[in-house]
């Protein structure tokens, strides 16, 4: 039976990489010289720093240009709030959502069902297993939820006859 699985995945590769050309471009500017400004990458996250709040948005501004110049899809990111940092110093988390889990995977189902498809889609960790008799099917349930969700970025993969 022809399946494929919907997942929601940053490319970590490139993100590492984006994170660096912009901790590079922070070094070399003139605006920034002998200033605090970095990006920091964690395991899910990544924390900006900067000498306060107008900065904070350029390293944002750096790190998305960057992010866009590697292909890495800016709406993976969520913003928290700037938190003030000894003195003048001002923080801020952005998180790196991943996974189609929840209630992302609950909608994807319920799109799937609710457009009478002739697909079973079934909600397994982070990703959603769907299929179907035939190929055709899948590609118009893959259009169908390409057109209905567009505020999470969704890969296809593992597209299987």
């Amino acid at each position: 039976m022809p399946s494929f699985d919907i997942v929601s995945e940053v490319n970590q590769v490139e993100l590492r990489n984006a994170v660096e050309q912009a901790n590079k471009e922070i070094t070399n500017r003139f605006d920034f010289k002998g200033s605090d400004a970095r990006v920091e990458q964690d395991d899910e996250a990544l924390t900006l720093y900067a000498d306060d709040d107008f900065k904070l948005g350029q390293v944002y501004d750096i790190l998305n240009a960057k992010l866009a110049k590697r292909n890495v899809d800016v709406r993976f990111l969520d913003r928290g709030e700037v938190e003030k940092v000894g003195g003048n110093k001002a923080k801020q988390v952005v998180t790196v959502k991943e996974g189609v889990g929840g209630e992302l995977g609950k909608k994807i189902v319920r799109i799937l069902k609710d457009g009478k498809l002739k697909v079973q889609a079934s909600i397994q960790g982070e990703a959603v297993r769907v299929s179907g008799a035939k190929r055709d099917v899948l590609q118009e349930a893959i259009a169908l939820v390409r057109k209905s969700i567009t505020d999470v970025p969704l890969q296809f993969n593992n597209f299987r006859d």
